[in-house]
């Protein structure tokens, strides 16, 4: 059977560009072009560019045109992956690490290894953590504003195992919702995954746009909002009081799960208090020491309801039957001695240090960031395309994010997400000149 004719348009454009006969960044003909041009129906013509889109070869944005991709860099512009090529410079991804940390790590092994409970660790243990281990982090998590019981709190495999067991214990797949039109590409993965339909809500300079929300919830029947109240990746809010109570109000009057992502709240000094603190009967509110103490470390918690505490341990028994004993008596011996109090705070400061450098660097640039938060966003000029950046700064050894893998609109803004925190000090400028010549030499 012959395929339609609109195939042998798919494929001849197709062909083009894996080419190189039309280039990364070349405007394609209108959908009404296209169509007058092979005789075809608008829809088909609308058929041909979805194809191409869906095979990641070219990318439609409203207003603008269809543009051919980069196709030499993956889909998601590289977030899903790490920079693994030797000598690359990474401003993707935040592994914030301090250097006294590999003599505390080998300090706490040794005495690890004498202490008399290290059998233990060689079993299975409780599905969300050890009785004592709960208390630890219950008294941890009392210092951020989460006053909760022992009980209320399970021991996670990091925070995105936490993100992972919510979404699978509490939301079902088809479940709307609501997202910061830019948010964690970790939670966009997750949503594809458990087949949620993600809903964007409009940002504006300090937030969610909570009239949009509103209107949306009124519209649509969403069923939870994530939220990242506290040092928002990618774009460093910390919502005031007056904001924090408004997601509260909507989400009480509308009967919505508010998932509170607080991986990078430990950067902000003296934040109002959690979105927990203020509805904890509707909320779960979710973090670990990736961030705050190492990315190798997988250690996270989940605070959540009563109610919920025995389904969400069901779900780690699902996943992972239970966290790894070693690690999370790791973890715990670092609250308990003050070790993660003090790497926070040299982290905080770490953080200021570079957003300072940063600073100076894209002085006179339009880029949006938080003065103790490991990263900053920084929109596109209008005529600079993401994907075009992303390569070229990959050609010179730097790796970084564009929007695509952060955003949930129809429409994807042109900007980079620079992370600060991986990078040696003292190669962080030199490498942040270089993405600020890229961006100008295709501003030019």
């Amino acid at each position: 059977m012959p395929s339609p004719r609109y195939k042998s348009i798919v494929d001849t454009l197709a062909a083009q560009i894996n080419s190189g006969e039309l280039a990364p960044g070349y405007k394609l003909a209108t959908h009404r072009q296209l169509a007058a041009q092979h005789k075809i129906a608008l829809v088909t013509a609308s058929r041909v560019y979805a194809e191409l889109e869906e095979m990641g070869l070219v990318s439609g944005e409203a207003g603008r045109g269809t543009f051919v991709r980069e196709t030499a860099l993956p889909l998601g512009n590289g977030i899903d992956q790490p920079a693994a090529k030797e000598g690359v410079i990474d401003l993707n991804f935040n592994s914030p690490s301090l250097p006294s940390q590999t003599k505390l790590l080998r300090d706490s092994l040794q005495k690890m290894a004498a202490s008399g409970d290290l059998e233990t660790l060689l079993h299975y243990q409780p599905h969300a953590g050890r009785k004592h281990e709960r208390e630890i982090m219950a008294a941890h998590l009392a210092l951020s504003g989460v006053q909760v019981d022992a009980t209320q709190v399970l021991i996670v495999s990091g925070a995105q195992h936490g993100l992972a067991c919510t979404v699978m214990t509490l939301l079902k797949p088809g479940d709307v919702v609501a997202v910061d039109a830019l948010t964690y590409p970790g939670f966009k993965v997750l949503a594809q995954v458990h087949r949620l339909e993600l809903v964007a809500i409009p940002v504006t300079k300090n937030g969610p746009d909570f009239a949009a929300l509103q209107k949306l919830c009124t519209e649509r029947p969403v069923r939870a909002v994530y939220t990242m109240p506290t040092m928002h990746n990618p774009l460093g809010w910390v919502l005031s009081l007056e904001q924090r109570e408004q997601i509260v109000r909507i989400a009480k009057a509308h009967e919505l799960l508010i998932i509170e992502d607080a991986a990078y709240a430990f950067l902000a000094d003296n934040p109002p208090p959690p979105l927990f603190a203020l509805s904890g009967d509707n909320c779960v509110y979710i973090s670990g020491i990736s961030k705050s103490i190492a990315t190798g470390l997988r250690v996270g918690y989940v605070a959540a309801p009563d109610k919920w505490v025995a389904k969400i341990d069901r779900t780690i028994r699902a996943t992972t039957w239970n966290t790894p004993g070693l690690m999370t008596a790791l973890a715990c011996s670092w609250v308990e001695d003050k070790t993660v109090a003090i790497l926070e705070r040299e982290k905080r400061e770490d953080a200021r240090k570079r957003q300072l450098l940063a600073a100076q660097v894209f002085e006179g640039m339009n880029y949006i960031s938080h003065p103790s938060s490991y990263f900053l966003w920084l929109p596109l000029p209008e005529e600079v395309r993401e994907d075009q950046v992303v390569m070229a700064l990959l050609e010179l050894g730097i790796s970084v994010s564009g929007a695509e893998p952060f955003s949930t609109a129809d429409n994807v803004p042109h900007a980079i997400r620079i992370a600060l925190g991986s990078v040696a000090f003292k190669k962080l400028a030199p490498a942040l000149r270089k993405v600020r010549e890229t961006v100008e030499y295709f501003a030019c």
